[in-house]
């Protein structure tokens, strides 16, 4: 597994697996099945439900707790309820320590809200800290304002959103680009498209592990998720092979900055980032 190292230092793997809309019910087995294929990033948030469920998985792997990278987001804000549901997220789980927190999305106190994830890294409550759903502008604005840069910036990144203008910038800003949705929640028809379809006969690799690579091989941390174990296992099965410079070309050639139906236009890629 590759890592990429954050601006203080941490490593965090390069792929894992996302929680997003996968039930309480349904998280435990699904992420001890990712643990078994081997993801050690797991993603969650506040907002998901399921914290207390990644937790369990945690506890019930025959992993140490530092062999493992878990993200949570906080779904407040301002100071004081970020601060008191970053704690309660910590109980939930049953970890001591997370080892990312995210600011979920911009909600207007958000250099309150930083205050209180500086103040809960600086107690070694979480390992490191950043943003989620964050443009260019309300970035620097985060910067600027701050006593420790965000180390991770989560957002929408797939096949027909690469976000090239955002990866730019966070690169210049040393800020990990991680993508969320990078198969596009199912609606791109990955399956079917012929430029994905030539690539991956090419590795002997399907369309999906041919995008998973892609985002991998551009240093963007990629959080796909399923409840299959077949998918699951299929997912991670991307360090074999190499994309060369006319895949790169080709697969980029693809983006038509077109975000998924239904998201906010403020969590867009907009037109300066």
């Amino acid at each position: 597994m590759k890592h990429l190292t954050l601006n203080n230092g941490v490593k965090i793997p390069i792929f894992g697996f996302g929680t997003y809309e996968i039930s309480p019910d349904q998280t435990k087995e699904a992420v001890l099945s990712a643990f078994k294929d081997g993801y050690h990033l797991i993603d969650t948030a506040q907002y998901y439900q399921n914290e207390q469920q990644v937790g369990e998985a945690v506890r019930a792997s025959n992993l140490n707790r530092d062999e493992v990278f878990i993200t949570t987001k906080t779904m407040t804000d301002g100071y004081e309820a970020t601060k008191q549901g970053l704690d309660e997220s910590l109980n939930k789980s049953g970890l001591d320590y997370f080892d990312l927190v995210l600011i979920h999305w911009p909600m207007g106190h958000d250099l309150d809200t930083w205050r209180a994830l500086e103040e809960a890294y600086k107690a070694g409550k979480t390992r490191a800290i950043g943003i989620s759903n964050f443009n260019g502008r309300q970035t620097l604005e985060l910067i600027n304002h701050a006593e420790i840069r965000p180390m991770v910036d989560q957002i929408e990144t797939h096949l027909l959103l690469q976000q090239w203008k955002m990866h730019e910038f966070l690169k210049k800003e040393n800020i990990i680009h991680e993508s969320y949705s990078p198969l596009g929640n199912g609606q791109q028809n990955l399956m079917t498209n012929p430029v994905l379809q030539k690539i991956g006969e090419k590795y002997g690799k399907s369309p999906i592990q041919v995008i998973l690579r892609y985002l991998v091989q551009n240093d963007i941390v990629t959080i796909p998720r399923s409840t299959n174990p077949a998918h699951i296992k299929a997912n991670i099965d991307i360090f074999d092979f190499e994309l060369d410079k006319e895949d790169l070309k080709q697969l980029r050639a693809l983006d038509e900055r077109k975000p998924i139906d239904g998201w906010p236009a403020e969590m867009r890629e907009d037109e300066d980032y």
